[in-house]
């Protein structure tokens, strides 16, 4: 049987954890009534550490990542980063999405080059293009550096993603199914390339993925959750293989197997997906849902609003610049 980690919130600690959740529930008010997305949930992250968080469309994953970004806040319980209250968005976390959130009118050099100008403020144009080539080359975007994100794919404006999520030197990375809509060879690639980028960094990485495959490639432990409404932590999974890891000596060794069909079992069977559940699920009240969306976009400001002011300087009378994505639903 898989290892497994206890997931009781009345152990003996010795000293705080780097990242914790404790006894964190989310309700939002409905036209019914109250509607509790998580519940109690509780967990402890140690610095350095990769986390992969694996559950059904609903139970709260991106919601429960969005505390730990500051874009969203418990209704009760806490989430702390050293010992101390996340209350918002901050340098020291960075959020990427499955949806890139690039300024389609600036190039991949100067989508990074924001973030750094707007953390970095201090440093002088030399440093801050330095760190930018620097965050480039590390993910193998130098000799695309001048292209926009209609110029370059899929996998390409996701490596431009991280670049920019990396140049402002978070303590913790969070990535919201990253690689989701990428094939499957463009996502082994970049799953290599975020092995290693953790590595150098010694970065602590949050992740949530609907791929058990590529859980049990990456992550230190697996973080399984039960459905939702009211959906909590069932089950973290010890990942047991040595690092650095090789994709091809880990898929011939018996535990991996083991593992994904225990991660298999808790999904698809022991909390397998109803499918009324998607009938039956209460949608927030869409007022504050928008109001929810609305923050969350406001408190990327160092990154869309600065870029968004300097094109409407600089832009042409009457052009109009587009319109950047939210964030993911903070229901998902």
């Amino acid at each position: 049987m898989p290892q497994m980690t206890e997931t009781d919130p009345t152990l003996t600690r010795q000293t705080a954890a780097f990242l914790a959740i404790e006894n964190v529930s989310k309700v939002y008010p409905t036209n019914r009534g109250p509607y509790t997305v998580l519940e109690d949930v509780n967990l402890e992250v140690k610095e350095g550490e990769f986390i992969c968080v694996i559950g059904h469309s609903g139970c709260g994953k991106s919601t429960l990542l969005n505390m730990v970004s500051g874009f969203n806040s418990p209704t009760t319980g806490s989430v702390k980063l050293k010992d101390q209250p996340i209350t918002g968005p901050g340098p020291d976390r960075m959020m990427v999405f499955q949806n890139y959130c690039l300024l389609p009118w600036k190039s991949a050099y100067d989508n990074v080059l924001l973030a750094i100008n707007s953390v970095y403020p201090q440093k002088s144009k030399t440093e801050k293009e330095q760190l930018t080539a620097h965050y480039l080359e590390m993910v193998g975007l130098t000799e695309a550096a001048q292209k926009k994100p209609n110029q370059i794919s899929g996998g390409m404006k996701q490596r431009v993603a991280i670049a920019r999520a990396l140049a402002i030197s978070p303590e913790v990375l969070i990535l919201d199914e990253p690689f989701g809509a990428l094939d499957a060879i463009t996502k082994e690639e970049l799953q290599e390339e975020l092995l290693k980028i953790w590595r150098e960094n010694q970065l602590t990485v949050l992740m949530i993925t609907h791929d058990i495959d590529e859980a049990l490639f990456l992550a230190d432990r697996l973080v399984m959750m039960t459905n939702g409404p009211s959906a909590k932590i069932g089950e973290i999974l010890e990942i047991p293989f040595a690092r650095p890891r090789n994709r091809a000596q880990i898929m011939d060794d018996p535990k991996y197997y083991e593992l994904r069909n225990y991660a298999l079992d808790f999904l698809f069977h022991r909390y397998a997906h109803d499918e009324d559940d998607d009938v039956q699920e209460e949608v927030p009240n869409p007022g504050l849902l928008i109001k929810k969306i609305t923050a969350g976009v406001l408190s990327l400001a160092a990154l869309a609003l600065v870029g968004l002011g300097m094109f409407q300087t600089f832009a042409p009378k009457g052009g109009a610049p587009v319109s950047e994505p939210a964030p993911e639903s903070v229901q998902e």
